[in-house]
């Protein structure tokens, strides 16, 4: 009994920590207004926003979080020292202190199993150590350039654990977690996540006419002959007519890069997290700004005199209703509802792992072990 309390007031905590619950059609802009900008005015800015933590997207998106860390040397338990616990609201600490947040974790910072349905988690892990374990029996280690896609579909709980593996020096983290949606059909399809590893992730790379360097890995979407590995079979991007892209766009100083034009009617957001200056179409953006791009327009990005790092979210709306509350996207209140009672009866499968901020071994090097016995194992 105290264990389920512990689990519903855990989802409780997640749920505020999240998202308040919303219902609304995913248009961020209707198309035929940005077809009459467009005609209007040559300019391919739609809006700049500036980012908080959690940033807006747009349909086919739910929402982006990019978490930057500087984690502390690890202890025997992968996690910081006790003594660093001091002045923390352990298992709902989401605000930097000393450098990094320990989340709902409370010996290893990170996520403890928790449930999700009716969408799809992109875990992009630029810099750090991410351990997955999940109800299906599935467990995972990646990071410092992999990227994890699950689709939670017809419901899943699954942890994100971020041990400090490193016991002599510290153990920084920088990924973001993207959330793109499903459409109606497929919010209740079999569970199933997929590694991207970071050897199998092209890189395009594109010189301009003063040497400078712009380098964009395609993690899902291509760029002439450069494709991203396929999504899972369910996902909205395994449709190539549905032009979903996430790129993580790095510039030099100075550099210059035409970012291609793609059809109408696609949403197309650039977030510009890292750097001092970059101008699109002329117009100068601060940092830490995200910029609505019209789609059929050539649009000549800019660096300043400093590199500059650009994350690419776009795709063709879905144009469903969704309502949301934590950790369920579905289209109706009513299966909201359902999705709370599914998850209360089922657990989704239960947890079939020890404990619930479960890690892997420290000497454990990159693996994934999947729901259905496969293995994959990588060096470093």
């Amino acid at each position: 009994m105290a264990n389920k309390l512990e689990r519903r007031n855990f989802l409780g905590r997640l749920t505020l920590a999240v998202s308040a619950a919303f219902a609304a059609p995913m248009q961020s802009f209707s198309q035929s207004l940005k077809q009459s900008y467009n005609a209007l005015n040559p300019n391919p800015i739609i809006k700049i926003k500036p980012l908080g933590f959690q940033w807006d997207t747009a349909d086919p998106f739910l929402f982006c979080v990019h978490h930057e860390d500087k984690f502390p040397k690890g202890n025997e338990a992968m996690g910081p020292d006790k003594t660093m616990f001091n002045g923390r609201h352990m298992g709902d600490d989401f605000i930097i202190k000393d450098g990094f947040r320990m989340y709902h974790g409370k010996v290893v910072p990170g996520f403890p199993g928790h449930p999700h349905r009716g969408f799809e988690t992109i875990t992009v892990v630029r810099k750090g150590i991410v351990d997955h374990a999940d109800s299906m029996g599935a467990a995972g280690r990646y990071g410092n350039g992999d990227v994890q896609w699950m689709t939670a579909g017809k419901g899943v709980q699954h942890s994100e654990m971020f041990p400090l593996i490193k016991k002599e020096e510290e153990n920084p983290l920088e990924l973001f977690q993207i959330w793109l949606n499903l459409p109606k059909k497929n919010k209740m399809v079999a569970p199933h996540f997929k590694m991207l590893w970071r050897e199998a992730i092209p890189n395009y790379l594109h010189e301009d006419s003063n040497k400078k360097t712009t380098k964009i890995e395609i993690i899902a979407g291509k760029i002439g002959k450069h494709k991203a590995p396929a999504p899972p079979p369910d996902s909205w991007a395994a449709d190539p007519k549905n032009e979903v892209a996430v790129w993580n766009i790095k510039m030099d100083a100075g550099a210059e890069y035409v970012l291609p034009k793609v059809s109408v009617g696609i949403n197309r957001t650039i977030y510009f997290y890292e750097g001092n200056t970059l101008t699109i179409a002329e117009t100068l953006i601060k940092p830490y700004n995200a910029v609505e791009l019209l789609p059929n327009m050539d649009v000549t990005l800019k660096a300043g005199n400093t590199e500059v790092s650009i994350l690419l979210l776009q795709g063709k709306p879905i144009g469903e209703q969704v309502m949301q509350y934590g950790p369920f996207v579905m289209n109706t209140k009513e299966e909201i509802n359902q999705a709370f009672e599914d998850y209360h009866k089922t657990q989704f499968g239960g947890w079939p792992w020890p404990k619930y901020d479960q890690v892997h071994a420290r000497e454990k090097s990159r693996f994934a072990k999947h729901a259905d016995g496969k293995l994959e194992e990588k060096k470093g």
